[in-house]
């Protein structure tokens, strides 16, 4: 991929309209009821018998926060109860003891991320053996490409906790900031100091983990150029090997938390593309590489060496260079991509509970993709992860005559050909430097159940921008 980008304000007022972000193709408002325990475990049977397996990664889904932040979308419980971890825990301990049985034991686990709500709502203790557990059911890898990472929220981490966490194995850390400036941080309901959060950055590399992430979201309310200058200084001198730069989405209807952001104190579209200019400008300055959708890293990170190589993946993670692993989600609401399949765990505690309770694994949605499924699951990996498609390859592999089958595609690609985001050439389609920041507009071209009626009342996805 072109490691350039090229800011054009016009363009992306212009392509600035709701998208999937691509974690999976197909999106999950495609997973359905019919699928589930059974089809799970079927998909996991065939999984196992490839003659050379793929490995595992786990996600484990931790919900717990103490206090709510406005802006969040994520799927959490809010409580002070400590208590209430321990219930959570001895579930999870059984849910993955089942789904670790459906894999056969040769098949090895590269890499686990704790993600939430806040996973450090677990002590270090009870993290310690949460991974205890994991390895009893599950064979850990123990090469040096093995992946351990958690989500940190810095103001509930005694730097000293650090040290216990790189015993219990984990190497990777993410940090959610958002944003350092004051009112800002009193807006969205999150208040963290920069001393806090550099305590944490520092514990991580005193330690040896391999990387650390900073999240920040520009479009928050009262966010503005300047403040978030501030930031970003502040930031680019904590040299964090990752940034991720995400635009805040405001979806009230869907996410009831967000109901107490005073919409007014929202900066406006040309505000927000003043802020993502910033960020662009002032992480790039720094020496990151700009990795594609809201992700940055120094040229030496892992993320980076492996776009260069061409062996970046995207999933529900975010991105990865772990693509040859079939992904096992525990915990509440958890999403699993086990070969062709996809399926999510119960998306509310008390029903999660109930199907463990009853000795089952909690799977309440999914699907089977089908062949046209995996050939554009394919491809949208491709232009997310690369920034291109190779047209011979996917013929080769799928069978197809690409412009032809692919024919409603690319006429729904010409104005962005004509826009100068995307090159179609004879052996490849190429996103340029000034389509970089709208790859989900380019992908979006390529999926088919897009083409079908939405209910416009309850929007789905966050906006490109």
């Amino acid at each position: 991929m072109d490691s350039t980008l090229d800011f054009d304000a016009d363009l992306l007022r212009r392509y600035d309209r709701p998208g999937p972000r691509y974690t999976s193709y197909p999106t999950a408002p495609q997973f359905h009821a019919g699928f589930g325990e059974r089809e799970f475990r079927q998909a996991a049977a065939s999984s196992n018998g490839d003659p050379i397996p793929r490995r595992l990664s786990l996600y484990v889904h931790v919900p717990f926060c103490e206090s709510p932040c406005f802006y969040c979308g994520c799927n959490r419980v809010i409580t002070r109860d400590k208590a209430r971890a321990d219930g959570y825990l001895a579930r999870l301990y059984r849910e993955i003891a089942l789904a670790a049985e459906m894999f056969d034991r040769d098949r090895e686990l590269i890499q686990v991320h704790f993600g939430g709500g806040t996973p450090n709502f677990l002590s270090p203790a009870q993290l310690q053996e949460t991974i205890d557990t994991i390895g009893t059911h599950f064979r850990m890898a123990q090469g040096p490409d093995r992946d351990i990472s958690i989500e940190l929220d810095p103001r509930h981490v005694d730097p000293r906790d650090i040290a216990h966490l790189a015993a219990c194995g984990f190497n990777r850390a993410s940090l959610g900031v958002q944003d350092f400036d004051h009112d800002v941080q009193v807006a969205v309901n999150r208040v963290q100091s920069v001393e806090e959060t550099r305590a944490v950055v520092d514990a991580c590399r005193a330690e040896g983990f391999r990387s650390v992430n900073i999240d920040l979201i520009y479009g928050l309310p009262k966010q503005t150029v300047a403040g978030f200058d501030r930031t970003l200084d502040t930031v680019v001198d904590m040299r964090p090997d990752r940034v991720a730069v995400y635009g805040y989405a405001h979806l009230p209807t869907l996410f009831k938390p967000q109901r107490r952001i005073d919409a007014f104190a929202l900066p406006d579209a040309e505000a927000r593309l003043a802020l993502l200019r910033q960020a662009i400008a002032r992480l790039t300055q720094a020496g990151y590489v700009y990795i594609g959708m809201d992700h940055f890293a120094l040229p030496d990170d892992e993320l980076a060496v492996a776009q260069s190589h061409g062996g970046l993946h995207r999933n529900f993670m975010g991105y990865t260079t772990h693509a040859d692993s079939d992904l096992v989600g525990v915990g509440v609401s958890a999403i699993s991509h086990v070969a062709d399949t996809f399926c999510q765990n119960a998306r509310d505690l008390p029903t999660w509970e109930a199907m463990l309770d009853a000795g089952r694994l909690p799977v309440f949605r999914g699907m089977r993709m089908d062949e046209d499924d995996r050939l554009r699951a394919s491809l949208i990996q491709s232009l997310m992860c690369q920034g291109e498609v190779g047209i011979d390859e996917i013929e080769r592999r799928f069978h197809i005559d690409f412009r032809t089958y692919f024919g409603d595609a690319l006429a729904r690609l010409t104005p962005l050909v004509e826009d100068g985001l995307v090159r179609i050439e004879r052996h490849r389609i190429a996103v340029t430097a000034r389509g970089r920041l709208l790859l989900r507009n380019v992908a979006m071209c390529f999926d088919r159940y897009l083409d079908a009626p939405a209910d416009v009342a309850t929007p789905r996805f966050s906006r490109a921008i």
